[in-house]
């Protein structure tokens, strides 16, 4: 298999997703070269199948580490957006209008209660409001609402439109992109196990992103593991075991009521939620481990509209527009894999989970700083591949 080393990048970012591209973008403005494999489109898997939320407080109850690293990254989302969108041209349709957290029965009102008190005394930014004060907020909300919490830092982004100019931004500042082309293999030297010297890539041109013809090799200086869900298989080639899966989520997009305008936040109780967005309203969504199987299902689009339907009523009125399916790439204590693991150049950059928009900014800064200075601002010691030992995935979290 030949190897083009003519124009061989600094650093080879395996993956297009947002978070590959927002390294890829990083690298790049620090003047080296870069190129993104991706086996898609930029940004065609899980990052345009998402929501758009970034809300770490969410549903949080507990506070460590990661808690913080979340919180560090959607603060820096005013402007990492704004830059995306210079250097683009293009809205990717950011709001910091914050979130309602809803409950419709009593389960749900003590779930609510105990993340209240949580954050609350954390000193975290949090209201607790009556159902006449959660109808205040938001129309077309079901009259069997219990009460509410309102998070104000709670923020949301159009994760599509978010993808299309993190790409166009890259490719702005010089950044290389190779679409449609799977990476087959890492391949390392005979005498140098713990280096990469190349990357095995192929075109792929079914709807699945399967490699179907003979490709080449491409050298780099460095390579980023950001495949998502496919990472798993890239690097148990080299020796090093991602107790990783894919988790389906299915979404349902329906057209906003122009005329009435009622819903101007992001509402959710549990795994449901009402996403606004200037051109479209998404509901979600499920979270099932079937394999690296995308299909839409009657059971799943059921399950989003019943739950959606208990909290939001005014979603069936709303003329339904598509349905997909999108592979969450989980991990066994579902965080995100960052950092080296046992091979020189290679650095991972995957395994985000449901986090993944959320986490864009802060990985983009780490990764980055890692690539060019050899340490990051943030440890990053307890996200690396090496803390799992064997363990297998774990059932999510609830």
């Amino acid at each position: 298999m030949p190897t083009d080393s003519s124009s061989s990048p600094d650093v080879l970012v395996i993956g297009g997703g947002v978070i590959g591209c927002g390294i890829a973008l990083r690298l790049a403005q620090a003047r080296l070269r870069v190129a993104v494999i991706e086996r898609g489109e930029p940004g065609g898997e899980a990052s345009s199948a998402a929501a758009g939320m970034i809300a770490p407080q969410g549903e949080a109850t507990g506070f460590d580490a990661f808690f913080d690293l979340c919180q560090a990254s959607r603060d820096l989302y005013t402007g990492f957006t704004a830059e995306v969108e210079d250097l683009a041209g293009a809205s990717v349709g950011y709001h910091r209008e914050g979130a309602l957290l809803l409950a419709a029965d009593e389960n749900q009102q003590a779930e609510l209660e105990r993340i209240y008190r949580a954050q609350a005394s954390r000193g975290l930014p949090i209201e607790r409001l009556s159902p006449e004060e959660v109808h205040r907020r938001a129309r077309g909300l079901s009259p069997h609402i219990t009460g509410g919490l309102f998070v104000p830092g709670d923020q949301w982004v159009d994760n599509e439109r978010l993808a299309s100019a993190l790409a166009v931004a890259g490719q702005r500042s010089g950044v290389t992109f190779h679409s449609h082309t799977a990476v087959t293999r890492l391949v390392q030297r005979g005498d140098r196990s713990d280096r990469i010297e190349g990357a095995e890539i192929s075109a792929c041109g079914d709807a699945e992103g399967n490699p179907t013809s003979a490709g080449s090799t491409v050298s780099a200086g460095c390579f980023i593991l950001a495949a998502g869900c496919w990472s798993s298989k890239l690097a148990a080639a080299l020796g090093v075991d991602l107790p990783m899966r894919p988790c389906r989520g299915q979404m349902i997009e329906f057209e906003p009521d122009e005329a009435d305008r009622k819903m101007p936040l992001v509402v959710r109780a549990g795994h449901h939620y009402v996403v606004p967005h200037a051109t479209r309203i998404l509901a979600g969504t499920t979270a099932e481990y079937v394999g690296f199987e995308k299909a839409v299902t009657g059971e799943g689009l059921q399950s989003i509209l019943e739950g959606v339907g208990r909290i939001a009523p005014l979603v069936a009125g709303l003329r339904f527009r598509r349905a997909w399916a999108g592979l969450r790439p989980d991990t066994a204590d579902h965080r995100p894999i960052l950092g080296y693991g046992g091979v020189s150049n290679l650095i991972f950059a995957t395994g985000h989970f449901r986090n993944g928009i959320l986490l864009a900014p802060i990985t983009a800064q780490l990764i980055s700083e890692l690539v060019l200075t050899g340490s990051s601002s943030v440890s990053l010691h307890p996200y690396g591949p090496g803390r799992f030992a064997g363990a297998a995935v774990s059932s999510p979290p609830e």
